[in-house]
């Protein structure tokens, strides 16, 4: 087991993973997470591999303590969990997170730190690959990658429908290398002189004419959402606000019956269809849809002109919607109700509803950007279903709209989104936001949107573009380079 260095080194690395929460939503401020993790591999430019790890570990226990601390609320203030427990098991979460950029900083010093020219290829991929393989291990945990600091107004963003967000982050990454040696400052210049280009094109291009969407927000609280003597006020409210619009398209969020379809009252389903069709369009609805042989799923149905579809969320999420093996007496310890949702198919068409292929996506699917493309070119608007009451009055709602813009971005395509108590927002295909109503209000988001074909590079290649890119990075710093006096 190494020995831990003096607590007084890694005061500075945690209190800089912290300050980079501040570059995601809600604050925005992207060129902070750029700084603290210059001032971090500053800091760790001569420090042997052992030290370089645990400075990489207080950084991320500072940053995912920081930036995913809402954990908490869903165990203690939904789950029921006692707070000591909810406290330990908190941290945990974001020690086992912190493993990854202890991993990248712990490379990146064993493969020669930073204070050589190979540090800019080195740093930068190590960090992208961590960020990466901390997306897929496990089913995956991808929020807080840096590259969702810089959307969607900093010009590393006009690198997200070529590299998506994994590509960002290295490009974050490398300006933080390069501040950090102090050299080769043009680079960064040129680095984002290059992001400010890219913002410029047109990645796809609009198809057909804009049409009118409705997105309702019911703000139901957690705590009454699955009440049986809360389900008519929650049936009744969706009604009233569904007939509130004269849209084409109507989303309303995920679950936002709180009963399986086949308990929901007929009369109740054709009253909401027929309000669709007398618009001339489409309705979708998040409910939990139960099958004959006992599974049930996260579903969104459409109701209205078109013929019903059906999509099922098919990413679920560890705990929440399924049970790990062997893990049963926690959800039982939490009453989570419907923890044991089946997966949906991997590829599913997208909805034809409201003239537009839809894609939809359910709550945190969206974090998936390699996921969300497996749906183009076919789809031309993005659709995401959500309910983050799970975590209360935190970051996450924020951040979660921050990701959806990265998704929009990536695509070229505008997104959608309905969310039981926020934040509903309307994002266009170049992931700024349109329109959004405020967290934890009752009302309908009224707008329009623009649906778009044509493929992205990300698009058309997902995140291998930037592993291979960082994996070529990696293989050419470990080659000799011929001349070295060249990089003295």
């Amino acid at each position: 087991m190494p020995r831990v260095p003096a607590f007084k080194i890694l005061i500075l690395p945690a209190a800089l993973g912290a300050l980079s929460v501040a570059g995601f939503a809600p604050w925005g401020w992207f060129p902070v997470p750029i700084l603290a993790l210059a001032a971090l591999y500053y800091s760790v430019r001569t420090d042997a591999v052992r030290v370089a790890a645990w400075k990489g570990f207080a950084f991320g226990l500072g940053f995912f303590g920081g930036g995913v601390s809402w954990v908490y609320v869903s165990l203690h203030d939904f789950g029921m969990m006692p707070m000591p427990l909810a406290v330990v098991a908190t941290i945990l979460f974001c020690a086992f997170l912190a493993l990854f950029p202890a991993a990248a900083l712990a490379l990146t010093a064993r493969l020669g730190g930073l204070q050589r020219w190979r540090a800019l290829a080195v740093a930068p991929g190590l960090w992208l690959l961590s960020e990466w393989l901390r997306g897929w291990l496990f089913t995956g945990f991808p929020w807080l990658a840096l590259g969702y600091s810089q959307v969607p107004v900093s010009p590393l963003a006009g690198y997200a429908p070529v590299l998506g967000v994994y590509g960002v982050s290295g490009l974050v990454a490398l300006s933080a290398a390069t501040l950090a040696l102090r050299r080769w400052l043009p680079l960064v210049l040129a680095l984002w002189l290059g992001g400010w280009g890219l913002q410029q094109i047109e990645w796809t291009r609009p198809v057909g004419t804009p049409f009118t969407v409705s997105l309702l927000q019911g703000n139901v609280a957690q705590s009454l959402k699955f009440r049986p003597e809360q389900a008519l006020r929650t049936l009744q409210d969706y009604l009233h606000l569904t007939r509130s619009s004269r849209a084409r398209l109507i989303v309303l969020p995920e679950t936002a019956l709180p009963m399986f379809l086949d308990q929901t009252p007929p009369d109740y389903l054709e009253l909401l269809a027929d309000h669709a069709r007398r618009t001339g369009g489409d309705l979708l609805l998040g409910v939990p849809e139960r099958l004959s042989d006992g599974r049930y799923f996260n579903s969104v149905i459409s109701l209205g002109v078109s013929p019903s579809q059906t999509y099922r969320k098919q990413h679920l999420v560890p705990f929440g919607e399924f049970v790990p093996w062997g893990f049963g007496w926690i959800v039982d310890y939490l009453h989570i109700p419907l923890s044991d949702f089946a997966r949906g198919d991997e590829v599913q068409p997208p909805l034809a509803v409201a003239g537009q292929q839809v894609a939809v996506n359910i709550c945190y699917e969206d974090a998936f950007g390699e996921e969300i493309i497996r749906a183009l070119p076919a789809a031309t608007v993005l659709v995401n279903v959500s309910n983050d009451a799970w975590f209360g009055d935190s970051f996450s709602p924020w951040q979660h709209l921050q990701i959806a813009q990265m998704r929009a971005l990536e695509t070229g395509r505008p997104m959608l989104r309905a969310n039981n108590t926020g934040i509903t927002a309307i994002i266009d295909a170049k992931g700024r936001i349109t329109a959004q109503l405020e967290p934890f209000v009752q009302g309908v988001l009224h707008g329009q949107s623009q649906g778009h074909q044509g493929l992205t590079p990300y698009a058309r290649f997902g995140n291998t573009a930037a592993v291979m890119l960082a994996l070529l990075g990696l293989l050419a710093a470990a080659l000799p380079p011929r001349r070295r006096r060249l990089f003295k």
